[in-house]
């Protein structure tokens, strides 16, 4: 009878498992549909919610980083970039739109190492290494030796 139980309880933990995983999945086909659709604040809520279910999920954060860029909240930006960058390395858009967001504030040695880091990685978006140099010329090197 014990068996039985175990086994039950076993076979249900499954399902409850296999069916949280697929919802929560739909949560980010849903939130990319909806930033798709210019749909920004469901987008976001969408994208917060699959984070509950997927933390490691850098797709999301990658998202999020594009829906704070677009509401031009910096700050929350560059910390969805860090995390993405934290949890997938070498995912190079989001390398590229830290490199814009120090452009911006004029780090020459920051936007130097990651115009190294993405040089290394690039895949797709080789082409923005010239537009990157171009933009780091403008840019004095404060404190540089």
């Amino acid at each position: 009878m014990m068996k039985n139980f175990k086994y039950i309880l076993m076979i249900l933990m499954c399902l409850n498992f296999i069916s949280v995983k697929s919802y929560s999945e739909n949560f980010y086909d849903k939130a990319k549909e909806k930033f798709e659709e210019k749909k920004i604040k469901d987008s976001k809520f969408l994208f917060q919610k699959n984070i509950v279910f997927n933390p490691k999920d850098a797709k999301s954060y990658l998202y999020l980083a594009k829906i704070y860029n677009y509401e031009e909240n910096q700050k929350e930006e560059l910390k969805n970039l860090n995390t993405t960058l934290l949890l997938e390395p070498k995912n190079e858009e989001a390398m590229y739109m830290l490199i814009n967001i120090e452009l911006k504030k004029s780090n020459y040695s920051k936007v130097k190492k990651l115009t190294e880091n993405f040089s290394s990685i690039c895949k797709t978006l080789c082409k923005k290494i010239k537009k990157i140099n171009q933009k780091l010329k403008n840019i004095e090197p404060k404190n540089e030796f």
